[in-house]
């Protein structure tokens, strides 16, 4: 899978840019604010449906201009395909030419990986973190698994605020089993696609992490959830009716689970080294590209924005073992001159490549 050509339309700082890509590494180099991240997040825009950067559509439009659009035209093993994401008032996505209606039609068309300097944050901070990295992978090979993590937020909303209602007006308690009973199966299903994918994550983590760190380190994940199953899900909404009343939100479930990793049986996060969290991270993504490999049978196109600088010369060389055969699409701000693989380099300057 490699993208051959980008068209942007008042995205972000350019005004009009067509960048014709090569199948293995392309760098995009320059000074800090010239819009070479932009780039990564229009490709980000085209295969996930949104930005990594922002969940206003409109902060994508250049200044002064009232609309904008990013094209993005692919080849797969079997097939060619073309994206589109319009931009205006509202947004408007094509397929292959053809206007898509629901989100999930996008999901799996271009597949990616990213890395950017914040994903130390996947640990580091708060679970929210944890699971966005789980849902931006399933939901590129799961489309589904989009349409039950909406309607799961849906009902959390509206049981939330019924919550409130019963304590502040009075309400019913008993009205609140209606929510219950499909909280508990939205997240039955959700912790079935994302229990899936840990074990996938597993079956790859240990391998390449002991390669990576040269058998020094042996990394575990555990994954914790409230809801394995519709049943123990509604038994723990009832024991805890009351608490949520008083708190007026639903205080267990999908929306807070997550999952840990260890290293030599150390959480990574309290007891890990800043390097061991930054090797952490490189296996987590490396997984994730072979757990997609094993899916769809090609890799995913890598996007690396501003992620080499991250790296010491070591751990750089590891990571380029692990990703052959991927296209590679690369922001920094020195041009990088030592990638073995062919290479197209393209300096930006203030919206504008050379």
């Amino acid at each position: 899978m490699y993208i051959k050509k980008i068209k942007l339309l008042n995205f972000r700082n350019y005004e009009e840019q067509e960048i014709e890509l090569n199948k293995n590494i392309n760098i995009f180099y320059g000074d800090n604010a010239q819009g070479k991240t932009n780039i990564i997040e229009s490709i980000f825009l085209c295969s996930i449906g949104k930005s990594f950067r922002t969940s206003k559509d409109k902060e994508l439009i250049k200044f002064n201009k009232e609309m904008c659009s990013a094209f993005i035209e692919f080849e797969k093993s079997d097939r060619s395909g073309s994206v589109k994401v319009d931009i205006s008032n509202k947004k408007n996505i094509f397929v292959n030419g053809i206007k898509i209606k629901k989100l999930s039609e996008l999901l799996g068309n271009l597949n990616i990986v990213i890395f950017t300097p914040d994903d130390i944050l996947i640990l580091k901070e708060g679970p929210d973190k944890r699971r966005r990295f789980l849902d931006v992978m399933i939901s590129q090979l799961r489309p589904n698994y989009v349409h039950y993590l909406g309607l799961y937020k849906q009902t959390l909303e509206q049981r939330n605020n019924y919550l409130k209602q019963i304590r502040e007006e009075s309400k019913p308690e008993e009205m609140l089993e209606i929510w219950d009973e499909k909280l508990a199966e939205y997240g039955e299903k959700i912790f079935l696609y994302r229990n899936e994918f840990i074990e996938k994550l597993k079956n790859k983590i240990s391998k390449i992490h002991s390669e990576i760190t040269e058998n020094r380190e042996e990394i575990r994940i555990e994954y914790t959830s409230d809801c394995k199953n519709k049943e123990s899900y509604l038994d723990l909404l009832k024991q805890r009716r009351k608490l949520d009343i008083i708190k007026g939100f639903t205080t267990r479930g999908s929306h807070r689970d997550d999952f840990n990793i260890f290293i030599n049986n150390d959480l990574v996060n309290v007891y890990g080294s800043q390097g061991q969290n930054r090797t952490v991270v490189l296996s987590l993504k490396i997984s994730e590209m072979q757990v997609i490999y094993d899916e769809i049978g090609e890799y995913p196109i890598l996007l690396l924005d501003d992620f080499m600088s991250e790296l010491d010369e070591k751990r750089r060389n590891n990571f380029l073992e692990h990703i052959k055969n991927t296209q590679v699409i690369i922001t920094c701000t020195d041009r990088i001159e030592n990638v073995k693989n062919e290479n197209k380099l393209f300096e930006v300057k203030n919206g504008n490549l050379i």
